[in-house]
């Protein structure tokens, strides 16, 4: 329209120049003349003819090459046209794909969105969206196949397409599929807080413990879990590495996976009794026989006390009197009288051993206690008393399965 303005705009101009040097000739009775030769050819005119041909030659050839550019620019304009025209189609499609996604119209959201993918000034989110969708109506195939072109949009810096990978992976259980792709994420991104934290979903669900641990400290710089979280994720780690160790029942083994919880670890109520146990099963039981001393004084723990109490030492009543120490601290302690009776039986002491028990029995009862008098008092020929003690071990026992029954369908 502007163009338009113009044109008209010049063209009322130029009629008007020839209109008043056609009136400024004619007051002079002049037209005037032009000459024009060219070799043998020549033309004359009157001046007033010569400035119209110029002017409607003027707008003959403006017109002309005007029409021309227009025409030699339509192929471009009618393309673009048609590319907006798909663009804005992959926009709807876009959206009609995510709120199909959204309703659970898995099928026809893929369908829609990777038809109009290439189109799309997002194609990454058509992709991912769609393999989104794949996945969760169990097409597995299709979801790779996604992945990939989704991936052939990205860069190779860009992680977006290996985290949905991943995630995918992790909700269909894929987790050595989502351990390799994330390993590939961290070496880009060793920082990035949810390749982190889904590492540590992964290697939870493998059970590997070991890995896990050389991913803690990374998940407590970059603060992925909240510090209560990390210590709880730091003792479940070490404790399942140490019951690891005790399984393959080799001291040095277990010693070496001692050495590796940190310190603040060590000091979590549990965590050293499961060291403790395994060196006692693998035969190793006094090589820490002084740090369990050690535990126990800076604090009381009736399972440590029992395994103390389980060693196989050279010198059985020296072992005796060293447990026999914490009377004067705890000298109402059930587990501590039993365990006393038992180490005193083993040296065959019997009247102390009795004595330990019965103080136990009358403190707490138990199953172990009963039993342990029991066999004091068959070991002295007191067979009734030795029945009567096995007797109410087994009546005690009884009732606490009935107790734990109860309790579970109750």
């Amino acid at each position: 329209m502007k163009n338009l303005v113009y044109f008209l705009g010049s063209l009322l101009c130029a009629v008007a120049a020839a209109y008043a040097l056609h009136s400024w000739l004619a007051e002079h009775n002049d037209p005037g003349y032009v000459l024009i030769g060219f070799g043998h050819w020549s033309l004359e005119t009157s001046l007033t003819v010569f400035a119209v041909a110029s002017v409607i030659g003027f707008f003959g050839l403006y017109s002309f090459f005007r029409l021309l550019g227009v025409l030699l620019r339509l192929p471009g304009h009618i393309s673009r046209r048609r590319r907006n025209i798909k663009f804005n189609r992959s926009q709807e499609a876009l959206i009609a794909g995510l709120f199909d996604a959204a309703d659970g119209n898995w099928e026809r959201a893929e369908k829609v969105l990777v038809k109009h993918a290439a189109n799309s000034g997002a194609p990454l989110l058509h992709y991912l969206t769609a393999a989104r969708a794949a996945q969760s109506r169990g097409a597995l195939d299709k979801r790779d196949e996604y992945l990939q072109k989704a991936a052939a949009q990205s860069s190779d810096t860009n992680i977006t397409v290996g985290l949905t990978q991943a995630e995918l992976h992790l909700s269909g259980q894929q987790f050595e599929q989502a351990l390799e792709t994330l390993g590939k994420l961290h070496s880009i991104n060793p920082g990035h807080a949810r390749v982190l934290k889904m590492m540590h979903q992964a290697y939870q669900h493998l059970g590997d413990w070991e890995g896990l641990s050389k991913l803690l400290p990374s998940l407590q710089q970059h603060k992925v879990l909240m510090e209560a979280e990390v210590k709880l994720l730091e003792t479940e780690t070490f404790s399942r590495l140490l019951k690891q160790a005790a399984e393959r029942n080799e001291a040095d083994a277990i010693q070496a996976c001692w050495e590796t919880v940190p310190d603040h670890i060590k000091t979590v109520p549990g965590i050293a009794n499961i060291y403790f146990a395994a060196m006692i099963a693998a035969g190793a039981g006094a090589t820490v026989e002084s740090a369990m001393l050690k535990q126990l004084g800076r604090h009381w723990d009736d399972t440590l006390l029992v395994l103390l109490a389980s060693i196989e030492t050279a010198d059985p009543v020296k072992h005796l009197q060293s447990i026999e120490q914490w009377l004067a601290v705890h000298p109402t302690n059930a587990v501590l009288l039993r365990v006393l009776g038992k180490l005193a039986l083993k040296v065959q002491q019997m009247e102390k051993s009795e004595q330990y028990l019965l103080k136990s029995l009358n403190i707490e009862p138990s199953v172990a206690a009963y039993q342990l008098l029991g066999e004091v008092q068959f070991s002295r020929g007191e067979k009734d008393q030795a029945c009567e003690s096995f007797k109410r071990g087994l009546l005690l026992a009884s009732d606490e399965v009935v107790g734990n029954i109860e309790a579970v369908t109750g």
